[in-house]
């Protein structure tokens, strides 16, 4: 019993350290653990593409937004050339340079000369080198924009209805050439000549922009330019340019319908210290002599002078409406 209790324990003892060698191999765990493992090494690898792809992807959309911001800084950086030209004058920079030097010393001479202040003349001579000057380039380009904007939906609709008809785009843009209104009628030349000397279409639309600094023309250059790389019906995108314009000109007009009121408001309110000071001088003018007679009058004037200026300009920043 004794030798027989031994034999079948020893039976047991091998079998157990049989089991424990050959149990991963006969269930499958060293199969699973390697097939983990050839999973788990490309996943890795994979991930490590991933982190590189997406940091590239980072670094070119970096890349993207610096050159977007150059471009835009290039394009705020505008040279008085292109200024001219956007006010729609035939006047070189030495043309400029020579009214600027004119304006600044005719109006420095009369302030002085009317004052006796030579602080006065110096102010003249600032305002009129630098300040009327580049403030009749901005009113030009405004009024010029203004009616760039009105005749605009009118280009386009007759691009449309030639497309339509069959006619080439080309075609289309030399008939607005030819019988559109200023200052649409000159930019479209300005297109065909530059198609005349081997500039694309797409980059000749583009540089409307640069001469007519409006959100229309950017649309316009942009339409052209997608419609140039992935083609698709220009006709009626163009509509569709054209509807939107049209119905962002109804905004702005109905916008400055509604704030008329306001405006004129502002005018009244704005205009009445300077209207009462003339009206006061012209019937009692040693009782408002003080004002700039006295150093306290004078102060006074001063100060109240640049209560007036902030005001105006609160009242302009209300009343004045972006589209």
């Amino acid at each position: 019993m004794s030798t027989l209790a031994v034999a079948l324990l020893a039976m047991f003892a091998v079998g157990g350290v049989v089991y424990a060698l050959l149990y991963p191999t006969l269930s499958g765990e060293k199969r699973a653990e390697k097939r983990r493992k050839e999973f788990a090494g490309p996943s890795a690898v994979r991930g490590v593409d991933r982190e590189a792809q997406a940091r590239n992807k980072r670094g070119q959309i970096a890349q993207s937004l610096k050159e977007i911001e150059n471009r835009e800084n290039a394009r705020n950086k505008v040279s008085l050339e292109t200024r001219i030209a956007q006010a729609g004058l035939t006047w070189t920079p030495k043309n400029y340079y020579m009214i600027s030097t004119g304006t600044a010393v005719g109006l420095g001479l009369m302030l002085w000369l009317a004052s006796g202040n030579w602080i006065l003349g110096l102010a003249g001579l600032f305002v009129g080198g630098f300040g009327l000057p580049a403030w009749f380039l901005k009113r030009c380009k405004s009024k010029r924009l203004k009616k760039f904007i009105t005749e605009f939906p009118n280009a386009l609709d007759v691009i449309v209805r030639g497309i339509k008809a069959g006619l080439p785009v080309n075609d289309c843009l030399r008939i607005i050439a030819n019988e559109a209104q200023e200052p649409v009628k000159g930019e479209f030349r300005q297109i065909i000549e530059a198609q005349a000397l081997g500039l694309p279409l797409s980059e000749a639309t583009t540089k409307l922009f640069e001469r007519m600094p409006c959100s229309e023309a950017n649309f316009f250059g942009i339409v052209i330019a997608i419609q140039q790389k992935t083609g698709g019906n220009l006709s009626e995108t163009l509509a569709n340019l054209s509807r939107v314009l049209r119905e962002r000109r109804k905004m702005r007009d109905k916008i400055q319908a509604v704030s008329m009121e306001a405006k004129a408001s502002a005018a009244i309110i704005g205009s009445l210290p300077p209207a009462v000071a003339v009206l006061v001088w012209l019937t009692t003018p040693r009782y408002i002599e003080i004002l700039w007679i006295s150093q306290t009058g004078k102060f006074a004037l001063v100060a109240a002078g640049i209560w007036m200026l902030i005001g105006v300009l609160i009242m302009r920043k209300m009343i004045n409406f972006d589209i």
